[in-house]
């Protein structure tokens, strides 16, 4: 009896003893896996830190308009100053070509030069306005009054170098200020302003050729635009 119970024990003893060492090792595959954990936990914990550290870092992004960059001083004043072509005044509308006269414009003098020869308003030596002469100037005072309402208008007499020999007139300066005197006078009865018109004579001193008289012989109606 003794030694069946001794034996008792010693199984009770043995399957006490399997027990409990089969409960530590599940304590300690336990403890593995959550040690486990814990470092995949902290390692996500890590990576996150270090991207809100990395946002904060960068500039934030634009939301509003995008300006432009600043331009070079030289750059901005040449948008704003348009070139000295398109600076330059306008003369205003030219007159129109008309039979048996020149017109020519000068944008930098301001002025639109109607020229006449004068053997085609004059008969020589004379400053009374021949009658086929009328209708050019006719249609000169036409064209003043539509396109150049208001506009300072200088009529300038021009002659030859010739010496006057059979004329009233004393001189080539004479002849030409009488000639200016009459056309001034006849665009005044065809309707122009006559406050607008003004004359010289210029006798021989502005030749238009050394080699051609008869374009020395002139009267230049001279628009002043600006």
């Amino acid at each position: 009896m003794r030694l069946l119970g001794r034996g008792a024990c010693l199984l009770a003893a043995l399957v006490v003893g399997g027990a409990g060492a089969g409960c530590a090792n599940r304590m300690h595959d336990e403890n593995l896996r959550l040690h486990e954990q814990n470092r995949e936990l902290q390692a996500r914990l890590d990576a996150e830190n270090a991207a809100r550290a990395s946002d904060s870092e960068a500039p934030a992004p634009r939301t509003g308009p995008i300006t432009q960059a600043p331009q070079p001083a030289a750059q901005s004043a040449a948008k704003l100053s348009p070139p000295a072509t398109q600076q330059m005044a306008r003369p205003g509308p030219a007159l129109p070509q008309i039979a048996g006269t020149e017109t020519i414009a000068d944008p930098a003098a301001g002025t639109v030069t109607v020229r006449v020869p004068g053997d085609v308003v004059f008969d020589p030596g004379q400053a009374t306005i021949r009658t086929p002469a009328k209708t050019t100037l006719d249609k000169v005072a036409a064209a003043l009054k539509k396109d150049y309402p208001g506009k300072q208008i200088r009529v300038e007499g021009h002659t030859d170098a010739d010496p006057i020999r059979v004329s009233k007139w004393k001189s080539n300066q004479e002849l030409s200020e009488a000639r200016a005197a009459a056309v001034k006078q006849y665009l005044a009865q065809k309707g122009v302003d006559a406050s607008t018109l003004t004359t010289r004579g210029f006798g021989a001193d502005k030749p238009k050729s050394m080699t051609d008289k008869s374009l020395n012989r002139r009267v230049e109606i001279v628009v002043i635009t600006r």
